[in-house]
């Protein structure tokens, strides 16, 4: 672990009966939508960004973030390094030394301070890095966090503050905190979004219901658009029926297992160590697959299908509590975000069996030929995506 001084001052409409081309434009779909997604080694997480001050007027602003990622201008364009034009440069910044990597943060730093916004009462602060902690290289395959920090004395009669920077940079989690309150305010904010005016003199608490509805957002956006695996196994147990009793029980039993975990995830009850990570999301991959391959065999539910899908559950749970622990959870908010959230996904989920049942159910699972030319030609289409992310995800194929 190093830590650097820093000097001051990124249509076609069909229509047809025909079963055929019915299947060709379905596997026509789903092949274009998935082809390009692969496995996260280089996951876009969103930057940790605590704000804190203390009674003799000091603050600090701690930035935990992905260097590299801002260095090569990887930012909520992509979910992963491995989409960007720019992977490469990703890669080769990814394999430097903390004293090399320092060395070119140094010639971003003006880019960097002015894209970020840090106002008192609305005014503008003038920025200054006081040092920037690198860790070493380590395992190339994992994204490594490093820690920037900026000190500077609030300004006199200062009553609120906000801070902002360029989408351009990434999702970013805001935590205010002060030497007497630990939890005054926390945001996940997206898309370059300013944060509301915090109150830093009276420490008027940020409402519960604000903080809730921050993270039912966040949950929803998990699942959509950025929970592509998670998306695709929902779809692989509405393809088994898209009749309602057999779908509610199987989404029941997978919401209650990954409720779980999600849980003991979040509270350290499992550790979620990013080894550990690694092969939970290659499993939740080959929970996919499993999913799929009895979707093409069987054409009901099986007796163990329940508690498969609860197995598998508890798999999405540590998945998702791996995504929640990201977002920095102040521990005022651990409880009230652990329930938003997960109500987040519950929308999310629910809302990709509804377009399915909306573009395919509706009209087709009646049909004598549905399974044969929806169920089967699309389980096999998500199992391979899915196979392909197993093997990826274990390194058997880089």
């Amino acid at each position: 672990m190093h830590v650097h001084r820093h000097k001051t001052n990124q249509s076609v409409s069909t229509h047809s009966s025909n079963p055929l081309t019915l299947y060709c434009l379905i596997s026509l779909m789903i092949v274009t939508f998935f082809i390009s997604f692969s496995v996260k080694a280089h996951e876009i997480r969103p930057a940790i960004v605590d704000f804190t001050f203390d009674k003799n007027g000091f603050y600090q602003l701690n930035i935990k973030h992905n260097l590299e990622a801002l260095l090569a201008e990887i930012g909520t364009a992509h979910d992963d390094t491995s989409e960007s034009e720019n992977a490469k440069k990703y890669d080769r910044l990814r394999g430097l030394t903390p004293t090399e990597l320092n060395a070119e943060f140094e010639k971003f730093s003006p880019t960097f301070l002015e894209n970020m916004h840090l106002e008192f009462n609305g005014n503008r602060e003038p920025l200054q890095i006081l040092d920037v902690t690198i860790p070493e290289v380590g395992d190339i395959e994992l994204a490594r966090d490093s820690d920037i920090n900026i000190t500077g004395l609030l300004p006199e009669n200062v009553d609120s503050m906000s801070w902002k920077w360029d989408a351009k940079f990434g999702n970013a989690v805001l935590r205010v905190s002060s030497e007497t309150n630990p939890d005054i305010f926390n945001a996940y904010l997206t898309n370059g979004d300013k944060s509301e005016q915090v109150p830093i003199v009276s420490i008027v608490e940020q409402s519960k219901w604000s903080i809730f509805k921050n993270y039912i957002v966040s949950g929803f956006e998990h699942i959509i658009p950025l929970g592509l695996d998670h998306i695709l196994f929902v779809i692989g147990l509405f393809l088994l029926s898209a009749h309602l009793r057999p779908l509610l029980i199987q989404v029941t039993i997978f919401t209650l297992a990954h409720s779980i975990t999600l849980a003991l995830g979040i509270y350290d009850f499992i550790p979620l160590t990013d080894e550990n990570l690694k092969w939970i999301e290659a499993l939740i991959a080959a929970s996919i697959v499993y999913v799929c391959i009895e979707n093409i065999f069987f054409n009901q539910l099986t007796r163990w299908r329940p508690l498969v899908i609860f197995a598998f559950g508890l798999l999405h749970g540590l998945g998702f509590a791996s995504v929640l622990r990201d977002f920095g959870l102040s521990e005022g908010s651990f409880a009230i975000g652990l329930v938003a959230f997960n109500i987040g996904v519950e929308i999310g989920q629910i809302t990709v069996i509804a377009i399915c049942f909306l573009l395919v159910g509706l009209w087709f699972r009646n049909k004598p030929w549905y399974r044969k030319v929806i169920t089967i030609p699309a389980s096999i289409i998500i199992a391979l995506i899915a196979i392909y992310w197993v093997l990826e995800r274990t390194g058997i194929i880089g």
